[in-house]
């Protein structure tokens, strides 16, 4: 029963605690007239035990990364150390406030400030930013940087950013809220940036090109050096979308291949719990020509004092509400410092040896659009089977949660029709691909004999096939009592 709607299991009568009468005139007095209820609220009446068993199943439903294995590609969905959380936990750090006079929170801004130093270590860049709270105001905040650096040189013209067809989706929308266009690069026949295509739609009007590298095909872009130097040539500036960071860490810097801007998504690379809208954290690391125009405030230090200053004349100013997402950067701190220089190796090493060895087991059963050794992930077509059997990629997917697995990425990126985008991460064990890769025969199987069977999953879901278009178009978001 604890599965039915709250207002289902509502009963006229039950109630959990009762709360206290404060100190004080009532409320009535307090409130204008016109801002008090004309009668109670409508609310579900169940006792606190029964409360607490409705949130607990509706829990068991969710899906998660400690539930079962999130092969979801691009978003390094990996286990998150419990250690993250205790430490984030803990009072001096949870009970802050972000309006704490600067001598009260001295250990939180030493936090800060040694995340930023290894955040640049890690990336090879001179400064970094913890503000932008996620990895597309990451790349907002870059942009805005990108397009101050121009303008301060009297560059005025450059308003268009070169993005790549296997770009995520925020990069051109980042353009866009910047004020710039973006202009597609096209890939070539090996997965990466085609340099003759690029070298066409460089100009005066170009303020930067935006690569993700490994890219979102899950290579690595091998003439990335070239890339950049062709981009600086011209007079633009390339950033570094760095979702895909967990694939290099320790082994090679996007500062070294020449990056000016670099986001990380620190719930994604450093073990944050990632998912259900946030938290997130985006933090900025740039090149020496793009530190005066870091967002404000930034750590200074003073006679061994820390403190927060907005004395940057250039600065494009605030991109967040205080000073970004601390709690994250606790987290972030926590995992970088656990792991050390050899543990952060090591996660590379083995986030590449996994996706290495699944795509192996897996190589057979789907079409390969670039047949090359994968870093973190690797993309599969299921092509064939929508022209044979009518079956997408998403019901594949949706046939995999029958199985205990959440689906991969699907349909992205867009260059590959019917994309299963699938990263497994450093934290999956060898008996889990298998697994996977078990089931994944299986739903291939049931394609060719059965494809009705895939086309209608999933079967066991707490929650049916959805109409897609319907929900997206006619979102239902509360009850209806």
């Amino acid at each position: 029963m604890w599965d039915k709607l709250i207002f289902e299991l509502s009963r006229q009568g039950q109630r959990g605690v009762r709360f206290p009468q404060p100190a004080g005139p009532p409320v009535e007095e307090l409130l204008p007239t016109e801002h008090l209820r004309s009668g109670p609220a409508r609310l579900p009446e169940v006792s606190e035990s029964d409360l607490a068993r409705h949130f607990e199943a509706l829990g068991h439903k969710s899906f998660g990364v400690d539930s079962g294995f999130y092969p979801l590609g691009s978003c390094t969905m990996k286990h998150n150390p419990k250690v993250c959380d205790r430490v984030a936990a803990l009072a001096g750090i949870a009970r802050l406030h972000p309006l704490q006079p600067a001598e009260t929170v001295q250990g939180a801004l030493r936090l800060m400030a040694t995340l930023e130093t290894a955040l640049c270590q890690i990336s090879g860049m001179a400064a970094c930013s913890l503000q932008p709270p996620a990895g597309a105001a990451g790349e907002y905040t870059s942009l805005r940087m990108i397009r101050a650096y121009h303008d301060a040189r009297g560059d005025t013209a450059r308003r268009r950013v070169l993005v790549p067809d296997t770009a995520h989706g925020t990069n051109p929308a980042s353009a866009a809220r910047t004020g710039m266009t973006a202009t597609t690069v096209v890939s070539n026949e090996q997965g990466e940036v085609d340099l003759d295509d690029l070298k066409s739609k460089l100009g005066p009007d170009v303020a930067a090109l935006m690569l993700t590298n490994p890219n979102t095909l899950g290579l690595f872009e091998r003439h990335v050096v070239q890339v950049v130097r062709e981009a600086h040539a011209a007079g633009a500036l390339v950033y570094c979308d760095g979702a895909n960071m967990n694939a290099i860490l320790a082994r090679a810097r996007p500062g070294d291949m020449g990056f000016d801007a670099l986001h990380f998504n620190l719930h994604k690379t450093f073990a944050t719990p990632h998912g259900g809208g946030g938290p997130g954290s985006g933090p900025i690391t740039v090149s020496r020509r793009l530190v005066p125009f870091l967002p404000v405030p930034r750590i200074v230090e003073e006679a061994g004092r820390l403190r927060l200053s907005d004395d940057f004349p250039q600065s494009i100013g605030k991109v967040h509400a205080f000073w970004g997402h601390f709690a994250v950067a606790a987290r972030a701190y926590t995992y970088i410092r656990m792991q050390g220089a050899q543990g952060l190796r090591r996660i590379s090493g083995t986030a590449v040896l996994n996706a290495n060895y699944l795509l192996h087991l897996l190589r057979d059963l789907f079409q390969l659009p670039y047949d090359r050794p994968c870093m973190h992930e690797f993309v599969l077509s299921a092509q064939d089977l929508r022209g044979r059997r009518g079956v997408h990629a998403i019901d594949i997917g949706k046939r995999l949660t029958d199985f205990g697995f959440h689906a991969p990425t699907i349909n992205f990126p867009l260059i590959v029709k019917e994309a299963l985008m699938i990263e497994p991460t450093e934290t999956e064990s060898r008996s889990t691909l298998e697994r996977f890769a078990e089931a994944l025969r299986q739903v291939r199987e049931e394609a060719e004999a059965q494809p009705d069977l895939v086309k209608t999953a999933p079967h066991r879901a707490p929650v049916k096939r959805l109409d897609e278009v319907k929900a997206a178009r006619e979102p239902d978001l509360r009850s209806k009592e």
